[in-house]
């Protein structure tokens, strides 16, 4: 395959794959540019401020990413594994990126999918919660899962064992009498099973569902990939359902970023006695709804619309007057504090403490102590 042959996405595919890639990092890597012109800028080592700033806090990495780019033929691999697999390579901002992610505070820079991206067109309801489920749990799970994908409700999950595992397979034994399809965000590459067990579940999701990954194909588990790509699983649903948690569960983090994206938070309750609800009925003592059936999901989920169009949505709160004109001073630039400083006649604590609500609210994004409007990530937004 000619240069000039390859899609720009087998060269997104192809920074995916460089050692210590990360979301933020890419994402970076892809402001104002397309695939093929960030993989030149790391090929030719291009004095590049971005490139710069990535290496500042880890002064090796431009000569291990170089490197690696000389030595093996990354880009080529990496596309040539993703048609093998049938994997889609969904970049931000183009065709068939999941729209309920545009404008999300943390969007993946790309997602590497299997199955019917339409699976995502339906309504949609995270379902989360302990690995270390009880027989009750995973059976209220199953019974959500179950009714949920009856009713044409896409269930979302991160597959993993316990609750995860057990809400899919109940979208699963409706599945031959129709239904909305699964939906599963994983923290490995699209080929690599995580957990063994649900070896049948992953290829039955990527067959008659969806399932989705930060993580290009043959990644292994890592356990920073979990709490990222619980953010994706937020940020996906329109209401997120918690069916058991201990006080201190990796679910609780998905619930951060579920409250963070303004997305609804639903608990199961459970025994006082029992650890595994302790984190379920804390949500529930601070406001969240109790889920005693299924049909308390179905009920809420016509209280909120926003989410089920086809169009963006965008979940961002938008800022205080006195913000927007700070956020209009970016136009479409990348500035420090002190560029900022000079550029609104705002002291600099001012423009801090501005800085931090915007970046806290989605519209700012801090690449290592410069900052840039969310809006003008990539070349097409």
């Amino acid at each position: 395959m000619t240069a000039a042959a390859v899609p720009d996405e087998a060269f997104v595919a192809g920074l995916a794959r460089l050692d210590g890639m990360t979301s933020a990092r890419l994402r970076a890597l892809l402001r104002g540019r397309t695939g093929r012109q960030a993989w030149q800028a790391v090929v030719e080592d291009w004095a590049d401020e971005t490139l710069d700033r990535l290496a500042a806090a880890d002064p090796g990495l431009r000569a291990r990413w170089r490197m690696a780019t000389l030595t093996s033929d990354l880009v080529e691999a990496a596309w040539s594994d993703c048609r093998r697999l049938g994997v889609h390579v969904l970049v931000w901002g183009r065709p068939g990126y999941p729209v309920a992610l545009l404008h999300d505070p943390s969007p993946p820079p790309v997602l590497f999918a299997r199955g019917n991206l339409a699976t995502l067109d339906t309504r949609r309801v995270g379902i989360v919660g302990t690995r270390n489920a009880t027989p009750g749990g995973r059976r209220m799970a199953r019974a959500l899962g179950r009714e949920l994908a009856e009713a044409g409700v896409g269930v979302i999950s991160g597959l993993a064992r316990g609750i995860d595992g057990a809400a899919h397979m109940g979208v699963r034994d409706v599945a031959e009498i129709g239904g909305a399809g699964p939906v599963a965000v994983v923290g490995s590459g699209p080929d690599v099973v995580f957990p063994r067990e649900h070896c049948d579940l992953w290829e039955w999701i990527a067959s008659d569902g969806l399932l989705l990954t930060e993580h290009p194909p043959g990644t292994t588990p890592l356990p920073a990939h979990f709490p990222q790509r619980n953010r994706v699983i937020a940020g996906l649903s329109e209401l997120l359902v918690v069916v058991e948690s201990r006080s201190t569960g990796g679910s609780l983090i998905t619930v951060r970023e579920a409250i963070k994206r303004g997305v609804d938070v639903l608990a199961v309750p459970g025994s006082l006695m029992n650890r595994a609800s302790h984190g379920t009925n804390q949500l529930i003592a601070d406001g969240a709804r109790t889920v005693l059936e299924p049909s308390d999901v179905l009920i809420a989920l016509g209280l909120d619309t926003r989410r089920t169009s086809t169009l963006p949505f965008d979940p961002r709160v938008e800022p205080a007057p006195r913000d927007r004109l700070v956020l209009a001073a970016f136009g479409a630039d990348t500035l420090t504090i002190d560029e900022l400083v000079t550029r609104t006649g705002n002291d600099a604590i001012a423009s801090a403490l501005a800085v931090g609500r915007l970046e806290a609210g989605g519209w700012l994004l801090d690449i290592g102590g410069w900052y840039a409007p969310v809006d003008h990530l990539g070349p097409w937004s």
